[in-house]
This record gives C-alpha cells, structure tokens and sequence, in this order.
C-alpha cells in the first residue's frame, strides 16, 4: 500500500510455528464442517495490517522516469491505529530527505515540420557545447565530474540517445498554464506565469546534476558543507548534501539539532543557503568560489581554535 506519490509501504505477514500449526487445524475443522467460512480480501489485508509491526518502506525519486533504479529501501516500525499505519524512520535515513522540484501545468502544441528540424539543431548545437567544455575542463572540474555515480548520466549523453532515435519520437511546445514550486519540506508556492521568464543561458546549468552528484558523493566535499553550517550559520550538523546550485551560490540540506515543544533535541533536514561574494560565469569559476569559500571557512575556524 502507498501513503503518498513517493512511498511505498509493504507488509508481509509474520508467523510463528504455534500459530501456523493452529492454523491447520482450524483449517481441517472447516473442511470438515458443511458452512465453510471464507475470509474476504478485505479482511485478510487488515489481519496482516494489525498482526505485523514491521514493514518494507520504498522512497522513489519524483521526476518524470519515476526513478526506477534509484529506490531506496529499508526496514521500519509501525503501528495502527484507527486503520492507519503510523511509520518510525530512524534518524539519518534517506526517507527523510525531499529534493525540491517544479511542477507544471500546460497545454501541449504540435509543432510543424520546419519548427521541429530546428529544435532538434538547437538542441544539437546545445550538446556539442557541452561536449566540449567538458573535454576542455580543467583537473580539477573534470574530477568532481567523474566523481558522479555510474547511474547520473550527463544531459548531453541522454540527448544523444533521442536524436540517434528520434523517428521514435514526437516532439510538441509545452505551454505554461501555471508553476508551483515545492521546496525541501514539502510545502508548495504558487507563482505566477509573469514571474516564469527564460532563464539567461550558462554553462553551469548544463554540468548541474553531475556537479551535484560528484560533490555528494565526496565525503571530504561533505565535510566542507557541514564546516560552511558551522561557520556560517553558527550550528552544527552531523550531514550534509549539496541540494541546488547556480551562479549566485547553492542550497545544502543539512541534518542540524532542533529543540521540540518537550524541549527534547532531536535531528532534522534543513535547507541553508550560501551566496558567493561573486557571480559565477561558468563551471570553473563555480568551482574556484567553492574551493575559495572552503579555504575560507577553513583558515576562519583555524584562527580561534588554536589549531592553526
């Protein structure tokens, strides 16, 4: 069974022998009996509900192949109550974090012939660029590129793919009715279509999710990110995971202390913002900001703790 459009939650029934056994004999005292009782599917869903406490909980990315390889998967506790499961995710898994995302609603035009020869050079052109910044990238840009998982394939390599078969597709003009976005914890904002304006071509947002990834899955980058909550923000985080990045700076979800309303300290994801002292033109001097704020923060915490 599914609590939202990211989760899946399965349960399989648990018994032990004694029961198992018991279960046999009603079994055989029913076959023999001539007013048979059947259990309903119904009934047999809520027995293996209310009989088990343990469960597999699913999260899938949210994005338009649903992710399919990309599903994280473990073990949890759970109660019901009043007919609905009540879901213990310990601290620090994966389920508790929510990546940020658009969603829009639209009309979808057929283009003409003419129009879609030249999407399809726009978008060649496109991928030849990427392509080759890629190659011309310097050491320290094409190690954090390389860093990125086997499965963060480059928009350029998954464009490629199309084009080579692009009798096997239709391409149409997405028009814009309306974009909300939905931030880190869920919540959605509205905004308008006047506020939807094309966004200024750069280099950055080509390279943006192997950046991402590369630096995610650096833990000496990580360490950098949770030095930057430190230093900049003045609390301290046990993780940290690059969320977004752009000309300006990044968003980083960090797991940070928190004070509830039993004045009781517990972990959670938060989402903190970091703006360079200048704007980045391309992936190097992204790149070089990040390296430079990291030097930064490093020779700050140096100079008051003595280690320096």
């Amino acid at each position: 069974m599914g609590f939202a459009t990211k989760k899946g939650f399965f349960i399989k029934p648990v018994r032990h022998f004694s029961e198992h056994l018991a279960c046999i004999a009603e079994m055989r005292q029913l076959k023999g009996s001539s007013k048979a009782v059947a259990l309903s599917v119904a009934e047999r869903c809520k027995n293996i509900l209310a009989s088990n406490w343990q469960a597999h909980l699913n999260t899938i990315k949210a994005d338009s192949k649903g992710s399919k390889e990309d599903i994280y998967t473990s073990k949890v506790h759970y109660m019901l109550r009043r007919g609905r499961p009540y879901i213990w995710i310990p601290e620090g898994e994966l389920h508790n974090t929510f990546s940020a995302r658009v969603a829009l609603t639209g009309d979808l035009i057929a283009l003409k012939e003419e129009k879609v020869h030249r999407v399809a050079e726009s978008l060649r052109e496109s991928i030849l660029m990427e392509y080759n910044l890629a190659n011309q990238a310097s050491y320290t840009v094409s190690a954090l590129l390389s860093s990125a998982g086997a499965s963060c394939r480059s928009r350029c390599e998954n464009f490629l793919e199309i084009l080579g078969e692009s009798d096997k597709y239709a391409v149409y003009k997405f028009d814009i009715n309306s974009c909300t976005y939905i931030d880190g914890s869920g919540r959605a904002h509205d905004l308008d279509n006047e506020e939807i304006t094309a966004p200024k071509a750069d280099e950055i947002s080509l390279f943006t999710e192997k950046l991402i990834d590369g630096i995610n899955q650096s833990q000496a980058r990580r360490r950098a990110l949770m030095l930057f909550c430190f230093e900049y923000h003045n609390t301290s985080a046990r993780d940290a995971l690059m969320l977004s990045i752009d000309q300006k700076g990044f968003d980083i979800l960090a797991k940070v202390p928190e004070v509830d309303s039993n004045q009781n300290q517990q972990y959670n994801w938060k989402e903190f913002r970091f703006t360079f002292k200048e704007e980045a033109s391309d992936i190097e001097s992204f790149c070089r900001l990040l390296v430079e704020l990291e030097e930064e923060a490093l020779e700050s915490v140096k100079s008051y703790s003595g280690l320096g």
